[in-house]
């Protein structure tokens, strides 16, 4: 049983029932969120996702990023190349979530039409050792009966306030950060191709990045949190710090938030587990948090298809816990640098650390291995037990 059907939730979903499990997805929400939210797809969770053959189909339609390059004051200060970081994915791709989603949807449908349900708010838990069981309340509109929901596990995916881990009283490490954001696409005029780029000013960090369907993505770092979202507003201040102003009318999606990060104390409690979200909030920048999720799930997949097999929990779902808390303190600390870098800073010391960024650039070997950290080859998951393969075709596992 997975709660959520987000990008994480029907990964995992689509790859057990891939192996021959019988699974069901319970999602509280009853249609899809269409915004574009979380768009960077990194080489590692493109290689997770070609397991299920579905990276194909997106970089078809997405926007394979090649280099970022950074600008500050109107002159380049480095550039940084991806060509290195994968032989079959040299790239970080830009695809809207809602169309990752309904891609990873309709992967799960393929292998069980009625495994997602709809409407199904989870209100309890229960765990006795041998079976696991989620309560879900009765839909008002009737899309789901409710009643107790029984599997073998109950893998909780539903989010950074994940309602199930409040259920299961885990408690989390909480950080918050003096980084307030605003972001939103427009239409893209086309100066910077497919290149992703960042705006060093000593205002803070604008960045920009290619959308599919000739979208550009523009997001600008404020002191303080945004308030209401306005597209006139957006435009305004990225003018003011790039020279570039994105045309108001043409705003697709808008979106303010704070940045935050959380890490639960444990992620195993029994036959429930927490993944994606529910186990660690990451901030956006940089992308990490839902490519962290899914090598979370490609982590767990074979665990679960071992532990179904067996008919009892291993060892290795401690082990799972342990390597994936390390992972997204990796991912964390990331995601500060990331940020770090995007505060502002008076004159002088922007330019020292433009001179910085720019040497580091110019090295190869620096280069590689920024692009590598940045594109979260440090979060690969190393556990690969017996009883999964990466072929469509297998079920090594039973129904």
């Amino acid at each position: 049983m997975i709660v959520g059907a987000g990008p994480v939730g029907l990964y995992l979903a689509a790859r057990l029932l891939q192996e021959g499990l019988s699974v069901r997805v319970l999602e509280q929400r009853k249609g899809r969120n269409l915004h574009s939210r979380a768009i960077g797809i990194h080489p590692p969770a493109l290689e997770a996702l070609d397991r299920l053959q579905l990276a194909a189909a997106m970089v078809q339609e997405g926007v394979p990023i090649r280099t970022g390059m950074a600008v500050s004051g109107g002159k380049t200060v480095g550039t940084m190349s991806f060509s290195g970081v994968s032989e079959e994915y040299p790239f970080v791709l830009s695809l809207p979530q809602f169309r990752t989603e309904q891609l990873l949807e309709e992967r799960v449908q393929a292998f069980d039409g009625g495994a997602i349900v709809r409407g199904a708010r989870v209100t309890g838990l229960e765990d006795d050792g041998d079976r696991a069981a989620a309560v879900v309340e009765p839909s008002e509109r009737g899309t789901s009966r409710g009643g107790r929901f029984e599997a073998s596990f109950v893998v909780a995916a539903d989010g950074a306030r994940s309602p199930l881990r409040d259920l299961l009283g885990v408690p989390v490490k909480t950080r918050h950060y003096p980084d307030h954001y605003l972001m939103g696409d427009f239409s893209d005029a086309g100066d910077h191709g497919q290149m992703a780029v960042l705006f060093l000013e000593p205002e803070g960090i604008v960045e920009s990045f290619p959308l599919p369907g000739g979208l550009r993505r523009w997001v600008v770092r404020l002191g303080r949190p945004a308030g209401s979202c306005d597209a006139v507003k957006l435009s305004r201040l990225v003018l003011q710090r790039t020279g570039i102003l994105p045309a108001a009318g043409t705003n697709t999606m808008l979106s303010a938030f704070s940045v935050r990060s959380t890490l639960a104390r444990h992620t195993v409690a029994g036959r429930v587990l927490l993944l994606g979200d529910a186990a660690h909030e990451i901030s956006p920048i940089g992308g990490q948090g839902m490519n962290l999720g899914w090598l979370d799930a490609e982590a767990l997949a074979p665990l679960l298809c071992e532990a179904v097999r067996l008919k009892h929990p291993g060892s290795g779902f401690r082990e799972f816990e342990a390597a994936r808390h390390r992972a997204a303190v990796v991912a964390r600390r990331q995601a500060e640098v990331n940020m770090l870098l995007g505060r502002p800073l008076p004159p002088p010391l922007l330019k020292l650390r433009n001179f910085a960024l720019g040497a580091a650039a110019s090295s190869a070997a620096v280069n590689r291995w920024t692009a590598r950290r940045f594109t979260m080859q440090q979060a690969v998951p190393a556990l690969r037990p017996a009883g999964i393969t990466s072929g469509s075709s297998s079920r090594n596992c039973p129904g």
